[in-house]
């Protein structure tokens, strides 16, 4: 790390803490965006900001692509960070946490330090008996496993961060980033965060009201081949495949396909695809960046006639209205 300016205390002073196999971009986009709200332009010395990785031992911790990141110093006094967030990954290595950090961090909520979960940093936060009470942002993906292990609770999963409080909760990628940035505009200031998301190529900052770019919440499913189909719908909005291709693809007959998504959704795997795309181009239209056209090449519509057509029958209006209605 780089030093930070002697004469200067930082306004914002942040411990994470890795989980076993967490995810390295939620980590990275959080962290980078501290760093250039602490300096000048890019030159990362922590000045108005600070940030350390800690952890029980100093041994390096895998992330869940593989690479590994070597913590700064061991967990020492929570009290010394004005945050302390800790980055989640893969479910079932979260539960193997360190019975130290699990002690540390009901040592920082004693002492009143507000915890921050990152990713699946929900469910550690949770395993820790530190979330009764709170709302819970969860990523839209993980949605049925945190109602499996949390048995009455309810996530949040149509936000991407959820400020309650002391517990900030956040589901997660790029989202991290807009959670870091609403630290630092609480802590340091609105030009400082605004220049850290533009340094990212991140045009705005975004609240935590902001929606997931996941599914529709009313296409959450617990059955694991609707669930898989689901998945693969919305990673090929662009290329949709007639649901015989996509039983294919998936191993199983267009019976049981079409069997499985009436039992979970009481839909089709057609209806249920074209609620995700339109779902997309809600998001799409939302960012007012494209023009119709190129939303309607994006989210796999035949042409604007065949968005605007489709459109109209789900929402009463045409895209264009649509957007004019949410700006105005």
């Amino acid at each position: 790390m780089v030093s930070a300016a002697p004469h200067l205390s930082p306004r914002l002073r942040v411990g994470i803490i890795p989980a076993r196999r967490f995810t390295l971009a939620a980590l990275a986009n959080f962290i980078d965006v501290l760093r250039l709200a602490a300096d000048e332009g890019d030159r990362s010395r922590p000045i108005l900001c600070s940030w350390r990785v800690i952890a029980p031992t100093l041994e390096p911790v895998d992330s869940s692509c593989g690479l590994a990141v070597q913590p700064d110093e061991k967990l020492g006094d929570p009290a010394r960070f004005d945050y302390i967030a800790v980055v989640g990954g893969l479910i079932g290595e979260a539960q193997r946490l360190h019975p130290d950090v699990i002690a540390y961090l009901q040592r920082a909520a004693a002492a009143k330090v507000p915890l921050i979960g990152l990713c699946t940093g929900a469910f550690v936060l949770h395993r820790a008996g530190l979330m009764q009470g709170y709302r819970c942002c969860v990523n839209w993906f993980h949605r049925d496993d945190f109602l499996e292990e949390f048995e009455g609770l309810i996530p949040v999963t149509d936000q991407i961060f959820v400020v309650d409080r002391d517990r900030l909760t956040c589901s997660g990628g790029s989202a991290t980033a807009h959670l870091a940035a609403f630290l630092v505009d609480r802590h340091i200031g609105r030009a400082a965060a605004r220049k850290s998301l533009s340094i990212m190529i991140v045009d705005e900052a975004l609240a935590a009201e902001r929606p997931q770019p996941g599914l529709p919440m009313e296409l959450n499913a617990s059955d694991p081949l609707v669930k898989r189909a689901l998945l693969w719908m919305q990673q090929m909005p662009e290329t949709p495949l007639p649901v015989s291709r996509l039983a294919d693809q998936l191993g199983v007959s267009r019976r049981k396909l079409e069997r499985h998504f009436g039992a979970a959704l009481g839909l089709t795997p057609a209806e249920a695809g074209r609620r995700i795309r339109l779902a997309q181009v809600r998001a799409l239209l939302e960012r007012g960046e494209k023009s119709v056209t190129e939303i309607a090449a994006e989210t796999g519509f035949c042409d604007v006639s065949h968005l605007i057509r489709v459109f109209r029958e789900a929402e009463g209006v045409t895209p264009e209205a649509w957007r004019r209605e949410r700006s105005g």
